[in-house]
């Protein structure tokens, strides 16, 4: 099934038994929520199947190690007992998503993790070394390396034989004057918008003594200082917020964004339940383009309208130039070369009247979801996705919350 970028619609999906039977659902009903469910349920099968997979090699590893006949009499019985259940999980959790795919909904990629830790670090090119402040005296070995870090240096250590090998001098669009450093971008300031949605926060660390808390957002980015505190959500430990900031911004000054969830208090401070801290410089660097990410479709209206500022043709272009690649060539009967692969897609897009016109962005789209396939400069691009990232608190180093 397929994922899209689309803008939230304050509309929430309506009513439940009779829209499932339908086979098309009506678009109008269709929001980003609706997206996000179908594809957590998706995510959520994924896993499943992992764990099933999991679970019946530790089986066979079991069975293996018990040589005694007596032993895999004993393992029959009980690996038989899993199997099924396994079989009546896996025949009923498919009924959900089989609804899903007749209603034919665009999904994202849900990660049940952090973006960094599927990307490498988004360190392809640009390493973070911390910068610590000297020991003075004996108190300062007990410091930890956290309160001793005064910055942070970003960079590349790489060391060439000289005189450089052909291979390299050799590569189209090679410029001597800057050695090693092909393609790296300049270091000047540059302004930024940077949007964060913010969809909810999963079993919070109960702050208050009812064992509940009334969570609100905090986000700090430079100078921006945002707490939006009188939207608190009461008595509740997996708020849904729902909620997208804009904040405007300068790489390489500010370029360290942290999200904090607060426990609202009517009496004294409100407590921090825990915070997350995302490198956005080393994201807007990175070839993965973790900018906005690449949705399964493109689409001009509706729930699934496209929100990058550029066109997937547009990137492409980009992409081909900046890797010193051959392409796009859009050609007849739907089908475009990049490099020295040829791709094929739909040439049709429909607007909301359902008039269709020709464009090439379908296409560029089927180029950019399949980006690694392309030689020497092709990597893995950033999904359309929302991750999922540990809320951490200092006072428990290591502890989510």
């Amino acid at each position: 099934s397929e994922e899209e970028k689309e803008k939230k619609k304050k509309k929430k999906k309506g009513g439940g038994g009779e829209e499932v039977e339908e086979e098309e659902p009506d678009e109008s009903m269709l929001d980003w929520w609706s997206k996000y469910f179908a594809s957590i349920e998706t995510m959520k099968e994924q896993l499943r199947q992992q764990e099933a997979a999991a679970a019946e090699a530790e089986e066979k590893e079991e069975m293996e190690i018990a040589e005694g006949s007596k032993g895999q009499a004993k393992n029959k019985e009980k690996s038989k007992a899993p199997k099924d259940d396994k079989k009546k999980k896996q025949q009923s959790a498919p009924e959900l998503p089989e609804k899903k795919n007749k209603q034919k909904i665009d999904e994202l990629k849900v990660f049940n993790k952090e973006l960094e830790t599927e990307f490498d670090n988004f360190e392809d090119w640009l390493h973070t070394f911390n910068l610590l402040r000297g020991k003075i005296g004996d108190n300062d070995d007990n410091a930890t390396e956290e309160e001793r870090i005064v910055g942070r240096f970003k960079g590349s250590m790489c060391v060439y034989k000289v005189p450089l090998p052909d291979d390299i001098t050799k590569e189209a669009g090679y410029d001597p004057t800057f050695g090693m450093f092909q393609g790296i971008p300049s270091n000047d300031p540059i302004n930024v918008l940077v949007r964060v949605y913010i969809v909810r926060a999963t079993d919070l660390h109960p702050a208050d003594i009812n064992g509940k808390a009334d969570p609100y957002i905090a986000i700090k980015l430079g100078k921006t200082d945002i707490k939006d505190k009188e939207n608190y959500i009461s008595k509740q430990l997996n708020p849904v917020f729902g909620k997208s900031f804009d904040i405007e911004a300068t790489f390489p000054m500010e370029s360290m964004l942290t999200v904090a969830v607060y426990d609202w208090d009517l009496v004294g401070t409100d407590d921090l339940i825990g915070e997350t801290k995302i490198d956005l410089e080393n994201r807007y660097y990175s070839k993965h383009r973790a900018t906005c990410g690449v949705s399964q479709t493109y689409s001009i209206h509706g729930y699934n309208t496209w929100r990058d500022p550029m066109k997937p043709s547009q990137i492409l272009s980009k992409l081909c130039k900046e890797g010193k690649v051959d392409g796009p060539h859009f050609g007849p009967g739907g089908r475009v070369k990049v490099a020295n692969r040829v791709f094929t897609g739909p040439t049709e897009i429909e607007d909301e009247n359902g008039q269709k016109k020709q464009a090439d962005e379908h296409l560029a789209l089927t180029v950019l979801r399949h980006w690694e396939d392309i030689p020497r400069a092709g990597c893995k691009l950033v999904p359309e996705h929302v991750e999922t990232r540990p809320l951490l608190t200092p006072d428990k180093p290591g502890i989510e919350q």
